[in-house]
């Protein structure tokens, strides 16, 4: 489901400050159209994954390479999660590093390897297809709505009887800029139903 006139007439007054890129009109539209053939129906989970991606992406909606492409942290390095800090396993094959990428910073080789298997792409031996906004939004979807980050999926914050629009950050990074992401959130929520959250 493509974005309306209206839709993009309030986030770009609200969320882009009088502005959008074709750019950035193009990162939206993956998003909804791999949105609508998952089947995500519910406007609010659309709304809180748009703006977790204007967060996570600088403003940009395109994927991008984590800054500074993991200096500073295990994955940056050879080394999968293993049993946890000062426990890493070094791995050698494939050549490849595990940083951040995509619209929402995918990190880690057993969290490439996991979500490459669930969408049948070899995301190990070939990081960079979650740099490809169709890719990169399934990836998205996937981890979002179904707990693949945290365990906790946006069904426990957006159901029938309450939306959680704070909380609703616990499925990417616990607590960071949850305020301000559910602000974004609010913004292309209002832009795609015409009702203030």
């Amino acid at each position: 489901m493509p974005g309306t006139k209206e839709f993009y007439d309030t986030i770009r007054a609200s969320v882009f400050k009088g502005h959008i890129l074709q750019s950035q009109i193009d990162g939206i539209e993956a998003i909804l159209k791999a949105a609508a053939d998952a089947g995500v129906t519910d406007q609010r989970k659309v709304a809180y994954m748009l703006g977790t991606v204007y967060h996570e992406c600088a403003g940009t909606m395109q994927p991008i390479t984590e800054f500074g492409k993991g200096k500073g942290h295990p994955y940056g390095e050879k080394f999968k999660m293993g049993g946890g800090p000062g426990h890493r396993i070094p791995y050698t094959t494939p050549d490849q590093l595990y940083y951040g990428r995509g619209f929402v910073q995918l990190t880690w080789y057993e969290n490439y390897d996991a979500m490459g298997k669930h969408l049948h792409l070899d995301l190990l031996n070939h990081p960079e297809l979650a740099l490809q906004p169709d890719i990169a939004a399934n990836i998205m979807i996937e981890g979002m709505t179904k707990g693949m980050f945290t365990g906790v999926g946006l069904g426990k914050y957006f159901d029938t009887t309450h939306a959680d629009w704070i909380n609703a950050r616990r499925i990417i990074n616990g607590n960071d800029h949850d305020v301000l992401i559910a602000g974004y959130a609010k913004h292309f929520y209002k832009g795609l139903t015409g009702i203030d959250a």
